[in-house]
């Protein structure tokens, strides 16, 4: 498979070349030059190049719902974009001016939006911290779940998730099991997300991981 290039095709266990055995579903996620062809692309303004030198080699999952705890509409990806009404809810006052984005959002019933090339700096992951390094930005790519920390995420999202996750694992030779944590892991204390909602167990037999092999406890 080209380094540059991860494809996984559906219903069968592979492989890869570094020994991960990865259960591919009916799904076909191809990324092509840093962007999933499965994704609609809503181009953000809130993103740059990463350092010289430094590629990607963390996954950060989030979780985000505007208004907090609603579901569906487009304030989302309006709040990415910068084009959100800070008027339209009294919440927006709160984030008023916010300049932020993800690499890719996943709504809940499973649809891909990607603000961000991959292989460019997304602003997911704010004062961060991962092994000693700070501004995961640099080298990180951050998915956001639609869904707060008390919501179940849906099958949809799980499928989904474990499909992107095991194309860029391709995609990236340094991206392993072991370099996917949750936004709380990066910045503990002011970040909770995922939640507790989000079943790491779960997410990790999505991607058919053998035990031992990235499992986190």
């Amino acid at each position: 498979m080209d380094a540059r290039r991860g494809i996984l095709y559906g219903a069968r266990q592979t492989q890869n070349e570094r020994g991960y055995t990865l259960t591919t579903r009916s799904i076909t996620y191809d990324l092509e030059e840093g962007r999933l062809r499965q994704a609609r692309f809503a181009p953000s303004p809130n993103c740059g190049p990463r350092p010289e030198g430094c590629g990607v080699d963390l996954l950060v999952i989030h979780n985000i719902s505007l208004p907090p705890g609603c579901f569906g509409g487009d304030c989302i990806e309006r709040l990415f974009t910068n084009c959100l009404d800070w008027e339209e809810h009294p919440f927006f006052a709160e984030i008023r001016g916010a300049e932020v984005s993800a690499h890719l959002l996943i709504r809940r019933d499973g649809e891909l939006v990607q603000f961000v090339n991959f292989d460019e700096r997304a602003w997911h992951a704010g004062q961060s911290c991962h092994d000693g390094r700070d501004n995961c930005n640099d080298f990180s790519i951050g998915i956001e779940l639609e869904g707060t920390d008390e919501d179940a995420y849906t099958d949809a999202q799980y499928r989904a998730l474990a499909g992107v996750t095991g194309a860029l694992m391709d995609y990236y030779a340094s991206l392993s099991p072991d370099r996917i944590v949750g936004h709380s892991d990066i910045a503990p204390g002011r970040k909770t997300d995922p939640g507790p909602a989000f079943d790491w167990n779960r997410f990790r037999r999505g991607l058919g991981i053998e035990p031992g092999n990235g499992d986190r406890t």
